[in-house]
């Protein structure tokens, strides 16, 4: 901790004395000089608001050289498990993108971020406590992308290239294209990377005191390219039709080798050698038709939108074993196709000369989604083998239609109190199950979503704001899909076909001070929740989310500030939170003998110089302190990560070249223990994130971007979309 916090001090006081020893020479330089190094009035890096923190990234030095998966890693209040798992204070997320709801989830999700250059990013709005207009599944993370609307053809090319154990490429383009009142976007990326994780688990079952350790060390290679196009008509000032078209594929070809020791009773019963070579395949198909009408003056607005999703992953997973018996071999094979179709409608207009704003829309959705499952290799007909009893094929198959109403209502009160009262109301019917199997699942229920937010000015310099929220997490479609599959570790997985769902409440409280300084409290609260669990089944040990009863109740307080100095060229951002669940309902009524209380501490840390030494390099710094603690799985380490970047930028040629030092003074790791009622399963899993990283640039047209545009209620409040 020590090695890392004191190189990262030195940045910081080395800045302070270099733009000492520099004002000399800004007087010596001349016109052409100083017009390319002019500093503009911009945003605080980092905004707290009411609902939400706001980091604005646009001109911010920490996007050089990374994708948009990366600078979502470093963005304050959010953090990333092993798993590839999105969360915001701790807290499952849902993503959004454009305030669209992007389709992806966990390790998809990020291959489609890694395609989007940082270099588009506009900012990233974590939404603590969003309204009753998204469709929310806790916190929200909303991704703006620029916009650029200037005359002419203007874009960007970048090349990268990362090197962590293994090398990888990446390159991207954007294009923009504005006339009169058309504007035609595209974006385009190709990755090509290798990657190396290792693992160690240790799985213990109470029942036989039987323990399986294994080592495993896989190899993957990814391809991933993507393109997307926005193309956009003013039809007048008032109304805008628009067509948005997204393409994402992902082809991965891993090799991994495994070692494993049984026992039982502490007494070896079994040494095994396992390989596992996986291909797959994926692709992903969006399109968006929206109609907007945005009256200025009135500020009505109102928001139509109807689109397709269409998303496929084939996969082909072969597992040979080797042991104190004969060679065993196995194969799975999966082809799951998830179809989406929906229509959404928002509209916001003030009520009366009060000053209030009156929100309200709805959405339906269709959702069709299959996986065919199949088992292929010769150890399916050998009796002693312990693949002779698994089910060889099997149809799973998921429908549903989710259905939502909302209205939110926002009015300010003697031009110091702030309030905004949302409900929500979603109705879903759905259908899930197996052809072969002949089990099948039929559930409808309804729910109604309430929230509430208000804020009281003091003075310029203080103010108090207290949010509620109710929300309820859904399982996601595949985590229903009860086909046992083999793992290299020994273990097995599926998913549960009665899986039930999450509703949680949340209560937050935040004091502003000197608009610089916020310190933040947090209780939420829950009486069921589904984990990942393990359980013994015909002798062997599967991976399966359960469901769990019992009250989890959680507590967290947090201090940040953000800070400019040196004429607004270096910028601090510091956050520290301290968290404490209480869990000793929810171990008692599931008997999983797990930790009835837990404490830790997180932070980050966000420090960047822009123009050091009036040369246009751009230095920035970043930190983490991250434990990780899901339901039933408790971490036993405390990670630090960091990143160090240094830019170097050419006005005019428009061109940028940069090096970013990822974890250079520890790789970051996970080791995490999962309790069940069946026994333990302890995973230690070390990261490929870290290395060097080199990124050329070359931009050409104007670079100006806009806002996008929002009401005054999103602005100031965050409120509404």
């Amino acid at each position: 901790m020590k090695v890392i916090l004191f190189p990262i001090a030195v940045l910081t006081g080395s800045l302070a004395f270099a733009q000492a020893q520099t004002a000399k020479d800004t007087v010596k330089t001349n016109a052409k000089e100083i017009e390319a190094v002019t500093l503009v009035a911009r945003k605080p890096t980092v905004e707290s608001k009411v609902d939400r923190t706001v980091f604005n990234v646009a001109n911010s030095a920490i996007l050089a050289g990374n994708t948009t998966w990366d600078v979502l890693r470093m963005t304050p209040l959010v953090s990333i498990d092993n798993n590839d798992a999105v969360k915001a204070e701790g807290q499952t997320v849902t993503v959004y993108i454009n305030d669209r709801k992007s389709v992806f989830t966990g390790k998809e999700l990020k291959e489609y971020l890694k395609t989007i250059p940082a270099d588009n990013l506009m900012k990233i709005e974590v939404i603590t406590s969003p309204s009753s207009r998204y469709e929310t599944s806790g916190s929200v993370i909303n991704i703006v992308l620029k916009k650029r609307d200037d005359e002419g053809m203007k874009g960007s090319i970048s090349l990268n290239n990362r090197q962590s154990t293994k090398n990888s490429q990446y390159t991207n383009f954007n294009l923009n294209y504005h006339k009169k009142k058309f504007t035609q976007t595209f974006i385009g990326s190709y990755n090509n990377g290798s990657y190396v994780q290792k693992n160690e688990t240790l799985d213990t079952r109470y029942k036989t005191n039987r323990i399986n350790k294994t080592s495993v060390e896989t190899e993957s290679r990814n391809e991933s390219p993507s393109l997307s196009s926005t193309s956009e008509f003013e039809l007048n000032d008032k109304n805008n039709i628009g067509l948005v078209l997204e393409y994402f594929q992902n082809r991965s070809l891993s090799f991994g080798e495994s070692d494993g020791r049984l026992s039982e009773d502490g007494k070896p019963d079994n040494f095994y050698h396992q390989t596992q070579n996986t291909w797959g395949f994926s692709r992903t198909l969006g399109t968006n038709f929206f109609y907007k009408y945005y009256d200025k003056e009135k500020s009505k607005i109102l928001d139509i939108n109807i689109g397709t999703n269409y998303s496929g992953y084939d996969n082909d997973n072969l597992i040979n074993k080797q042991g104190s018996s004969k060679p065993e071999e196995l194969g799975a094979i999966s082809n799951s196709q998830m179809r989406n179709y929906y229509l959404k409608v928002d509209y916001t207009q003030p009520i009366g000369k009060s000053g209030g704003t009156l929100e309200v829309g709805g959405k339906t959705d269709f959702n069709n989604n299959i996986i065919p499952n199949s088992l292929y290799g010769f150890s399916m007909n050998d009796v002693k083998s312990e693949y002779y009893n698994l089910a060889r094929n099997d149809r799973f198959y998921y429908e549903d239609n989710i259905s939502s109403l909302y209205a939110n209502y926002s009015k300010t009160f003697f031009k110091k109190l702030e309030t905004r009262v949302g409900l929500r109301y979603e109705y879903i019917d759905y259908k899930v199950g197996q052809d072969v199997a002949g089990t099948q699942r039929k559930d409808s229920y309804g729910t109604f979503l309430p929230n509430l937010l208000v804020k009281y000015t003091f003075s310029d310099k203080y103010d108090v704001s207290l949010t509620y929220n109710r929300s309820i997490w859904r399982p996601w479609y595949s985590e229903f899909n009860p086909f046992l599959v083999p793992d290299i570790n020994g273990t097995y997985s599926r998913g549960n076909l009665y899986l039930n769902p999450n509703p949680n409440d949340r209560l937050y409280l935040k004091f502003g001070i000197l608009k610089k300084y916020f310190i933040s409290a947090r209780y939420m609260h829950t009486n069921q929740d589904y984990w990942t669990t393990y359980a013994t089944e015909n002798g062997r040990t599967v991976s399966v989310p359960g469901n769990f009863d019992g009250k989890v109740e959680k507590y967290y307080l947090f201090a940040n500030t953000n800070q400019n100095f040196m004429k607004n060229k270096l910028n601090v951002n510091v956050g520290f939170g301290w968290y404490y669940i209480n869990n000793k309902d929810f171990n008692e009524k599931n008997q999983i003998g797990g930790k009835d209380y837990i404490s830790y501490w997180g932070g980050s840390a966000n420090v960047s110089y822009t123009n050091l030494f009036n040369k246009n390099i751009n230095l920035s710094a970043w930190m983490e302190i991250a434990n990780q603690n899901n339901g039933n799985s408790y971490a036993n380490n405390t990670n630090v990560f960091h990143n160090i970047s240094v830019t170097k930028i050419f006005p005019k040629t428009q061109m940028e070249l940069s090096m970013q030092l990822m974890n250079i003074f520890k790789r970051p790791y996970s080791d995490t223990t999962t309790y069940s009622q069946d026994g333990t399963f302890r995973d230690y899993s070390k990261w490929d994130w870290y290395g060097v990283s080199l990124t050329f640039v070359k931009r050409f047209g104007n670079q100006k971007v806009k806002e996008n545009t929002k009401t005054d209620v999103e602005k100031n409040s965050g409120g509404g979309k």
